[in-house]
């Protein structure tokens, strides 16, 4: 039989083309069958309230899987790698149909982008035809680019440590965020991790933010022996790191309800505290069981706009622990008071410049 050429998927009253719908985008598993191209946009489509809640107005990054996954494919680490199967979109494709809105972003070098800024579900549909899989969503809305609405606690476990370790570390992160006053949601990174977010008032700038992320993994770690905030792996041991990193400018997390490019199609998926304590393996939150509970349940998320909450708390942890200022992502620029970037295990005598560039005695 000859593959149909192109398909259309209702999205929000609109009919969206999706070219090649027969292509395999994941393969069989032992727990799941293969993945179509036109399963993927019907999946967006079919997530629509839960995913229009993570990106309506936040302008948003897409990873971009055009032949599929499979094993041995690459994500691009940055415009040379051309190699790689996979590749992030910041900028608005070619093509772009004229329903899709755009925001503008400044990146920290001061280069600014016109990225997509989903204003409806038929443009993560139109999306998924062009090959996403994963939205990036920055944690502002069109409005105010510049001062973040949400606050993104990233538990990324470290060898020897697993899924089951970081959802009892979210547990001891929400009871310290409620002891602070603030209301937590949380959601499974569709690998290993935990993501537990806040929606916070906008008064705050990225550098804010990400102290208040800063503060506040350091007060987890204190009352938590099996979390850390070292930025450097080999300080981390077999516990769960808390990626403060993720506050940063063009910095950004999974959204909810995106898939993830890994066997299976597991989804990133918001859960109710309870229901992330009966999960026993995160790969059974996938492409097709997740739209069965959002039918089912709704959204777990459906009230994280119901208040936003202030950050002083966490800047108050920020300022009260020791430790300060601590390093940016290799390709951040570099900032005041950053300690320099150098691998614990390399510093030997002599100083070093803001760089981590050694200066000889």
């Amino acid at each position: 039989m000859a593959k149909a050429s192109a398909a259309e998927v209702e999205a929000g009253g609109r009919a969206v083309r999706v070219s090649s719908p027969d292509r395999i985008i994941y393969e069989a598993t032992e727990r799941t069958p293969e993945v179509t191209k036109l399963m993927v946009a019907q999946y967006v489509a079919s997530a629509e309230d839960g995913l229009m809640r993570a990106l309506r107005d936040r302008p948003t990054a897409l990873e971009r899987w055009p032949s599929g996954v499979r094993e041995g494919m690459r994500l691009a680490t940055g415009p040379q790698d051309s190699k790689a199967e996979a590749f992030y979109q910041k900028r608005v494709p070619k093509g772009a149909p004229d329903y899709l809105e755009t925001a503008t972003v400044t990146f920290p070098s001061g280069r600014t982008a016109d990225e997509i800024c989903p204003t409806e579900i038929a443009v993560p549909v139109w999306c998924a035809h062009m090959g996403t899989l994963t939205f990036h969503p920055w944690p502002v809305r069109r409005g105010d680019v510049d001062h973040p609405d949400e606050l993104r606690i990233d538990l990324d476990p470290q060898p020897g440590t697993g899924f089951a370790d970081a959802v009892r570390v979210a547990g001891v992160a929400r009871e310290l965020l409620a002891e602070l006053g603030l209301t937590a949601y949380v959601k499974t990174s569709g690998n290993r991790g935990v993501h537990v977010y806040v929606r916070i008032e906008p008064r705050w700038e990225f550098l804010d933010v990400r102290h208040a992320a800063i503060g506040f993994g350091r007060a987890l770690e204190r009352r938590d022996e099996q979390v850390t905030t070292a930025w450097w792996k080999e300080e981390r041991g077999e516990r769960i790191f808390v990626d403060y990193n993720q506050n940063c400018r063009d910095r950004t997390i999974a959204s909810a309800y995106s898939l993830r490019p890994l066997p299976g199609a597991p989804v990133s998926t918001p859960l109710s505290w309870d229901d992330l304590a009966e999960v026993a393996d995160p790969r059974e939150l996938n492409l097709f069981t997740v739209p069965e509970r959002l039918a089912d349940g709704g959204d777990p998320w459906a009230g994280i706009d119901d208040e936003a909450f202030s950050i002083q708390p966490l800047l108050d942890l920020y300022e009260e622990l020791p430790g300060g200022e601590m390093p940016y992502p290799p390709d951040h620029p570099k900032m005041p008071g950053e300690p320099p970037r150098v691998q614990p295990s390399k510093k030997v005598a002599g100083h070093w410049d803001a760089d981590g560039n050694r200066i000889e005695d």
